[in-house]
């Protein structure tokens, strides 16, 4: 057996995203000269995840893991409409290699926010979701 990795549930978070219809940057948006960012988006922020005992016999097969999906747009709404795909999209079991994976556990997040700091402001809202496997 072994230990399950994290980049194969990021991949398969942003995998439903985007099949969903979503634009989707991981870790930040691009830095590039001359990025433009579209109206709305997502961007995923996970954290490293963590191996558990499945059993007493201490091999570490079972998989946790907080994502965050900031949703952004060029307005409240859009904002918001990103945040209604993101939940549609995250709605049932991911597909990872070799794992069985719940439904994502919606956690929520703070309330909208509006981002002064880039030209044009940006409104934004992050959600969390835990995500969670074991071997299949």
């Amino acid at each position: 057996m072994t230990t399950p990795t994290v980049l194969p549930h990021v991949d398969a978070v942003q995998a439903a995203l985007t099949g969903g219809g979503l634009t989707v940057y991981v870790g930040g948006t691009p830095t590039d000269t001359g990025w433009a960012p579209p109206d709305k988006f997502a961007v995923i922020y996970p954290d490293p995840g963590m191996a558990s005992r499945a059993s007493l016999a201490g091999e570490r097969t079972d998989f946790t893991n907080l994502v965050q999906v900031t949703c952004v747009g060029a307005s409240v709404e859009r904002a918001l409409w990103v945040a209604d795909k993101v939940r549609q999209a995250l709605s049932g079991p991911l597909t990872v290699a070799g794992r069985k994976t719940w439904q994502p556990e919606d956690q929520g997040g703070p309330p909208i926010q509006r981002d002064d700091d880039v030209t044009p402001p940006l409104w934004y809202v992050p959600v969390q979701y835990q995500i969670q496997s074991i071997p299949s």
